[in-house]
């Protein structure tokens, strides 16, 4: 038996100016997790996908991209780039795939569940990936996921470590001078990320100087950011953040569940509060200090929340 787990991840800053050339900053979020397990199955039975948490069971019947539909998309595809990579024939086996990661809700939910699935695959067949092998293949996932994404998610969850990334270029890890506490705070609306993202670039097709402008600004923030991490300045990060959810709402992304969860995080005393993936849906994350973590998770809790998360963003190492 073989197993592989991938952790979930949160943009701090950058949503949407990432696709556009703008730098983007991002961390796992460990406190939710996909895993694959890899058992051998009888001879001549084929690789056959178990996802207990929604009671379904999928076969791999074929190496070709195969239906366009989400559950194909998100347990079948993954292998199937994997065992293309490898150049290798469907193997007798049997997956079971579990998720702790809210779908739809800028979570990174695809991404990892293809990075566990396709790491448990390669190490039962005795081929485990490096991670630089590993994130372009999850990276393929994506694009079937969502068009046109900014690889952002794969790469901060194949990797595991806060990334500071721009797209076409190498993930880089950033520094982090001291930890700061996060609290991940969850509609409970879905929005599947390739429908903002395609919203955007019509927004910024209709208006390219406009809109190129706020990812500008998105960018800046980003880049501040990274530098006040750096320097352990956390407390400022917290304006920023309700800078970048402003220009967030500018690109039409927020809702006003966002809005309203982002408000009373500041009320209840955070210091500051952003819309956190696609937008429309999904989640908010708020800077907290770790004194007032729990009175500003009750009153997230109290203006809709139905889920809050607490992670602590730690140097690496």
């Amino acid at each position: 038996m073989v197993r592989a787990d991938a952790p979930g991840k949160i943009i701090l800053f950058g949503e949407h100016a990432v696709v556009y050339g703008q730098p983007a900053i991002a961390v796992p979020l460990h406190a939710v997790q996909a895993s694959a397990t890899v058992e051998p199955a009888p001879y001549g039975s084929g690789l056959s996908v178990y996802a207990p948490d929604i009671g379904q069971t999928l076969r791999l019947e074929s190496l070709d991209g195969g239906p366009d539909d989400p559950l194909h998309n998100a347990f079948i595809f993954p292998l199937q780039v994997a065992l293309r990579y490898l150049q290798h024939p469907i193997p007798d086996l049997s997956i079971t795939i579990r998720s702790t990661i809210p779908i739809a809700s800028g979570l990174g939910s695809g991404a990892a569940l293809a990075t566990a699935l396709v790491r448990a695959l390669c190490s039962a067949l005795g081929h485990p990936l490096f991670n630089d092998e590993l994130n372009p293949l999850i990276f393929q996932v994506e694009q079937r996921h969502h068009g046109t994404p900014s690889g952002i998610d794969n790469t901060v969850i194949v990797y595991e470590q806060p990334v500071y990334f721009i797209r076409g270029a190498p993930p880089q890890p950033f520094a982090i001078a001291r930890p700061f506490t996060l609290l991940v705070a969850d509609t409970g609306h879905s929005s599947p990320t390739r429908k903002t993202v395609d919203d955007v670039r019509h927004l910024y097709e209709t208006a390219p100087e406009q809109i190129g402008a706020i990812f500008s600004a998105i960018g800046g923030i980003a880049r501040q950011a990274r530098e006040k991490i750096a320097a352990g300045e956390i407390a400022s990060l917290g304006l920023l953040m309700d800078r970048n959810h402003d220009l967030l709402c500018q690109l039409t992304v927020s809702s006003e569940a966002l809005d309203r969860l982002c408000a009373a995080a500041r009320t209840a005393g955070a210091l500051g509060a952003k819309l956190s993936g696609g937008g429309r849906g999904g989640n908010i994350v708020a800077l907290v200090d770790d004194a007032r973590a729990a009175s500003v998770a009750e009153a997230l809790r109290s203006a809709g929340a139905v889920n809050v998360i607490q992670t602590v963003v730690k140097p690496s190492g």
